[in-house]
């Protein structure tokens, strides 16, 4: 059965659920949960977890460490082909476990139904569990409940709370009297939600759709169709893996013909060829990027931020663009009073405790329902209590209701609330409500304790004041008040209550902004980090606050969700590409997945953060998900990256550095391991020349022992290496950019590695000289010269490990000083450069270890012929950064542009000013000439004017002129 339009008339929406104000029969009901399935959310057949671990045992670096650990047990050494195996086991799983974390999203979106509803069946109340609901029950919603299902209103009114579905900070009144066809579905003034919360009144609703028919089933299955996409530095992996591989490959076939046409037999030539393939495969290449991303994941987690994909540690290195949402991220989510105004002061100002404040404050806190104490209510009332709180008046919400005779809740048509208080045994009205409201019904004014009569000037005088806390991103509320005759009984009627007023004053405030967000701004614009906001939130309070915290600093644009759906795709990439930083309001889940894509097609790595169920398939399109882990949902923190367990923007400026540092990392120590791939392959290739008269300097096991144990450690060391620097006042990399650049190989094949190559063989021919050998001279066992020649190995195998220790200190930075980073700053490398070198020692003077890997004792002499290689190979690359820091400036911070002008005022308004285009903006969010013209006190034509200015900027933005 299709599902009925939700707001077309009553008459024909009981007809096509085919139930009635009195709700449906039990029968029908069960018939019903048949056709309809349980009011649940289900997630479609989940992925096949044994393919998808096996899956991970084809990566190609995986591929390639399983051939490193073929040609260890090949030669012989079973100890160290566990281990590999091992390794690539325990990346697998680590993987594996991480990509299946992401698949609890859509369970945890099941979080926000509630176990149990009132239904009326039969034309009686009876409570039944939720999951039973189906389409034309007739469903009770009350103060405290999670409203079950969409849900069409039948009578009363009730205010729910939207945040986890649109981002809306306040909660919103839904009224059965309110009927309005046009706008967004989640706007409409007489629906309920799954999912959303009642924070106040009561109303009954006839269910219209159940589990995934609803809009938080609709989100649930955009989070399933919402695939994430390999990490760039994942892709780079895959890259690195293929490249390593056709070289190791390439060489050790290359060597075979080298070989056999040199003199050497098929044996010997096989023999070698595999001792290139395991000197040219990096097997800690693996576990050392494992390792370093793990260790930004632990560093992350000290700084508020927990990481649940190693492979975002890099991302967020590369992030160019964040898209924020405005409340709990930009915002503390808490409405507080920062301004008010009496008529006796006549300005503006921070609330203190004078008489004029006193009064104001304690006739709002009277005009209230919410209570702080037991955690519920409107925002923006527990502003008013906390405001008599600051001042020290005595009015609790206990005594309030304690003193209340009547009350007349929230209308948002009439935009007024009223109550009836007993005052020295007198009843007074208090009235609060939107100040153009309550001026119309309002006659009188109190200035300086007593009350006259409002002139002209005294309301143009409330017309500016409004306008001009409106356009800073206030919300003003206007607080009246009217004594009844001793005796007199409070009103029965709400029009009989709400008028003749007396005008006490204006409270204006504001969800705050973070006070670190600003600092973190002008980090991120400082990094070459662009900042959109794509809010639930209307555009007016979202682009005060980001302009309070710095957002715009190139330019800022404002797109309404509306003005965002007739946009074409082109229009959003140009309008994307400008360079403006846009506040993107009143934005729908599908707007966000838009936006993420049009940013990630013009080659941005986006990070979006998000706290609400509607912000969870966003949150797993982007190239980083960052969840609020405080204020945010469960649904958005299961669906994200990177969760912020203190809900702190700046935590996620300070993920980006991390990153940054990382990745540098990375690259530092794929420098260091690249290195000794050459003094590693020299050795063979003098070797083949030779046709055997010169006798191979290392051994396939020597190897091994460097690339599994002295060059593991300070590889791991490396990746906690401190920033240089400048690191955040560099533009990001680009997306495409590889992690191996050319520059990288050159420095490590080209100049570190041929100098350690060119000591690693001088030591060893100058070991063989003293001892009196010449090419061609026999050294093998049971010659004069075999100690010799043993000795001479190990003074090259001692070499490539001397020469690791001067490559781990030039590896330490790219451009800048060693003293720039401090020599002795990485105690992790002093200890892995300790291990080694202790492991050396043991190889070259345990006997055990001697007949392991072949090597001999060395004298004094012969240890001081290394010892220099450390101070040769750092000092060179020192000499070679100093050029490259002459030739080529530092790179400059990111340049910051001049702002761009405003748009300039709306010719015929004086209210707003080039800075706070009010008008302007209230006529894009729907507001007509009549309703300006009434609000801010201009005239007519003025009004018009600014109706067809926002008509224009709405064309320009790619939306149809209305």
């Amino acid at each position: 059965m299709p599902a009925p339009e939700p707001r077309e008339p009553l008459d024909l929406l009981f007809r096509d659920l085919r139930t009635s104000p009195e709700g449906l029969g039990e029968r029908e009901a069960a018939r019903r949960r048949t056709v309809y399935g349980p009011n649940a959310l289900v997630r479609r057949e989940g992925r096949h977890w044994p393919h998808e671990l096996a899956r991970q045992f084809t990566h190609p670096l995986a591929l390639l460490l399983a051939c490193a650990a073929t040609l260890a047990a090949v030669s012989r050494a079973p100890n160290l082909t566990g281990a590999i195996l091992a390794v690539i086991g325990l990346n697998a799983l680590l993987a594996f476990a991480q990509e299946r974390q992401a698949e609890r999203a859509v369970e945890a979106l099941a979080g926000f139904l509630p176990d149990e509803a009132t239904v009326v069946r039969e034309g009686r109340r009876r409570s039944v569990p939720a999951t039973e609901l189906v389409p034309g029950d007739v469903l009770v919603v009350e103060e405290g409940d999670r409203v079950s299902a969409d849900a069409r209103l039948l009578s009363g009114g009730v205010e729910v709370d939207l945040s986890a579905l649109t981002g809306e900070s306040a909660p919103v009144f839904r009224s059965a009297e309110s009927t309005d066809g046009s706008g967004p579905l989640l706007d409409a003034p007489d629906l309920l939600f799954s999912g959303a919360a009642c924070t106040g009144g009561t109303a009954v609703a006839v269910v219209t759709a159940t589990g995934m028919h609803t809009e938080l089933g609709r989100i649930a299955a955009l989070s399933q169709r919402t695939r994430r996409e390999e990490s760039p530095l994942e892709q780079q992996v895959k890259r690195v893996a293929r490249l390593i591989a056709v070289i190791a490959v390439g060489v050790g076939l290359a060597f075979l013909p080298m070989g056999l046409a040199a003199g050497l037999s098929l044996t010997a030539s096989v023999a070698f060829a595999i001792g290139l393939l395991v000197a040219n495969v990096p097997e800690g290449l693996l576990p050392t990027i494992t390792l370093a991303l793990a260790s930004g994941v632990r560093d992350l987690a000290r700084r508020g931020a927990v990481v649940k994909r190693l492979s975002a540690v890099e991302t967020l290195g590369s992030t160019t663009t964040i898209c924020t949402d405005k409340t709990g991220t930009l915002t503390e989510n808490r409405m507080r009073v920062t301004q008010v105004w009496t008529p006796g002061t006549g300005a503006i100002g921070a609330p203190v405790p004078d008489d004029e404040a006193l009064t104001l404050a304690d006739a709002a806190a009277l005009c209230t329902t919410a209570d702080p104490a037991a955690g519920h209510g409107d925002p923006t009332e527990l502003a008013l209590l906390d405001l008599a709180t600051r001042l020290g008046t005595d009015r609790t919400p206990h005594r309030r209701d304690r003193e209340r005779r009547a009350l007349f809740r929230f209308d948002p048509r009439l935009k007024l609330m009223t109550t009836a208080d007993s005052r020295d045994g007198t009843v007074v009205l208090h009235t609060k409500g939107a100040p153009e409201e309550v001026l119309t019904h309002a006659t009188r004014l109190l200035d300086h304790g007593s009350e006259r009569p409002i002139v002209p000037a005294d309301r143009a005088e409330v017309v500016h004041t409004v306008s001009g806390l409106a356009a800073r991103g206030l919300r003003v509320l206007a607080v009246a008040s009217r004594a009844l005759a001793p005796g007199q009984p409070p009103p029965a009627r709400r029009e009989d209550a709400e008028h003749d007023l007396c005008l006490i004053g204006l409270v204006a405030m504001s969800d705050p902004p973070r006070p670190e967000v600003p600092d973190a701004i002008r980090r991120a614009h400082r990094a070459g980090v662009t900042v959109h906001v794509v809010t639930g939130d209307n555009g007016l309070t979202a682009a005060a606050v980001a302009e309070q915290v710095g957002i715009g600093h190139r330019g800022m644009r404002i797109v309404t969700g509306t003005e965002l759906d007739a946009m074409g795709d082109d229009r959003l990439d140009a309008l994307l590409s400008r360079g403006e930083e846009v506040i993107f309001a009143r934005a729908s889940p599908e707007a966000k997945l838009r936006i993420a894509d049009a940013l990630r097609a013009e080659g941005h790595t986006v990070a979006m953060t998000g706290d609400g169920v509607n912000d969870a398939p966003a949150l797993r399109r982007a190239d980083i998900g960052v969840a609020m882990g405080r204020s945010g949902t469960e649904v958005a923190r299961e669906a994200a990256t990177m969760v912020l367990t203190d809900d702190n923007f700046a935590t996620i400026i300070a993920a980006v550095e991390e990153g940054r540092r990382t990745y540098d990392n990375i690259r530092k120590f794929i420098v260091y391991i690249f290195t000794h791939a050459v003094p590693e392959v020299v050795p063979f290739l003098v070797f083949a020349l030779a046709g055997g008269a010169v006798p191979l300097p290392l051994t396939v096991m020597q190897i091994l022992a460097i690339d599994l144990g002295t060059d593991t450690l300070p590889a791991l060391a490396l990746g906690r290496e401190r920033a240089e620097p400048g690191l955040m006042d560099r533009p990001p990399r680009p997306r495409s950019e590889r992690v191996i650049r050319p520059g990288m190989l050159a420095r490590a094949w080209g100049f570190l590695g041929l100098i350690s190559a060119a000591l690693v063989m001088g030591g060893f021919f100058l070991t063989l000289g003293r001892a009196g050998w010449h090419p061609g001279d026999p050294t093998g066992p049971g010659t004069a010269l075999h100690l010799a020649y043993q000795q001479a190995t190990t003074v090259a195998w001692l070499g490539i490990v001397a020469c690791q220790v001067g490559t781990a200190f030039a590896a330490r930075t790219d451009r800048a000083p060693l003293r720039a980073v401090g020599v002795f700053g990485n105690r992790q490398l002093l200890g892995g450069i300790g291990f080694s070198l202790a492991f050396a020692a043991a190889v070259v003077y345990l006997p055990v270890l001697q007949r392991m890997f072949g090597t001999a004792a060395l004298s004094p002499t012969q240890l001081l012929t290394v010892a220099p290689f450390p101070f040769l190979v750092w000092g060179s690359d020192e000499l070679r950064r100093a050029v490259v820091r002459r030739r080529t400036p530092s790179p400059s911070p990111v340049a910051r542009p001049a702002p761009v002008a405003r748009p300039a005022p709306v010719p015929g308004s004086a209210l707003p000013g080039p800075r706070h285009p009010l008008p302007t903006l209230l006529a894009r969010h729907g507001w007509n000439a009549h309703r300006l013209a009434h609000a801010l006190g201009v005239g007519e034509h003025a009004a018009a004017e600014i109706v067809a200015h926002a008509r224009r900027i709405s064309a320009e933005h790619g939306r149809r002129p209305p």
